[in-house]
Order: C-alpha cells, then sequence, then structure tokens
C-alpha cells in the first residue's frame, strides 16, 4: 500500500482514539490492514510531525501536530489538558504546563498568531511567552487562562 495511504491512516488512527506507543499505533494499522515494520512507522511519525503529549494520569499519547487539526480549537485543546499556571512581569509571561507539555503548547500558541505575542521559546514545562507591549500583559494571561478553563 502507498504511503500517502498509509499516512492518512495514521491520522484518522491518532484522531479517533489515544495511543500511547507505537507498538499500539502499528496494531491499530495492522487491523486496517498495512503491516509495516517499526522503523517505517517511526519514519511516518517523523514525517507526519505528530506529537506525544502527556495526559492528566501521568501517561502520554501521540496526537497531531496544531495545523492537522482541521476546525478542532488547537490551542484550547491542549490548554485544557496541559495548563498549569501563568506568571508574568513587564512583557514576559512565564506559562507552566504538565511534564512535557511545553513544547506542544507553544507550537500551538505560534500557530495563531496573536498579535500582542512576539514569540515563544519553550523547556519541558515552562514557556516563555514574550509580549510586545507590557500593556497587553494581563490581556494574554486572561485569555489564555480562559481558554485553559473550557475544557474544565
Amino acid at each position: 500500500m502507498h504511503k500517502h495511504a498509509r499516512h492518512t491512516a495514521v491520522r484518522e488512527i491518532v484522531r479517533e482514539g489515544r495511543y500511547s506507543s507505537q507498538e499500539e499505533l502499528r496494531e491499530a494499522l495492522a487491523e486496517r490492514g498495512f503491516d509495516i515494520t517499526q522503523a517505517t512507522l517511526s519514519r511516518d511519525l517523523r514525517e507526519l510531525r505528530l506529537l506525544k503529549v502527556p495526559d492528566a494520569d501521568g501517561g502520554a499519547y501521540y496526537t497531531l501536530p496544531p495545523e492537522a487539526w482541521d476546525q478542532t480549537p488547537k490551542l484550547e485543546r491542549l490548554l485544557s489538558s496541559l495548563y498549569v499556571g501563568a506568571e508574568g512581569t513587564g512583557n514576559l509571561l512565564v506559562l507552566k504546563t504538565l511534564a512535557g507539555g511545553a513544547q506542544p503548547v507553544a507550537v500551538a500558541l505560534d500557530w495563531e498568531e496573536w498579535p500582542e505575542v512576539l514569540g515563544t521559546i519553550a523547556g519541558d514545562d515552562t514557556i516563555l511567552v514574550i509580549i510586545r507591549d507590557p500593556a497587553q500583559l494581563r490581556n494574554v494571561q486572561r485569555r489564555i487562562e480562559e481558554l485553559a478553563a473550557v475544557g474544565d
């Protein structure tokens, strides 16, 4: 079967459920008629830019990058499950996430292209959000907190 069809199947599988390991994904693909090696799946995951994000139970699962989420709220989806808190001063806002959650949240925030946000720098569980105008800091923080509460 062709790579494009396999990639489409991987996207569908990840949208439909939570898979915490490549072996679980490989088995789900096999059920759809794609018998592939772990090396091929690993390469597919890199090419599709799948992210492994933590869940509230301390595990982790594969998800699509923000640009592949179609109409699903991107930042809201991540913040509702990964956001811990935020604190800022001047034009710097520090967001705390669950372990491993900072990079996917930062990517989603960058993807939103908020005019008040100059950019982000992400570690493992901390994101530095650089605000263009210090007067906008509280507005950005409030918007992030509101988006995080959507999933509550």
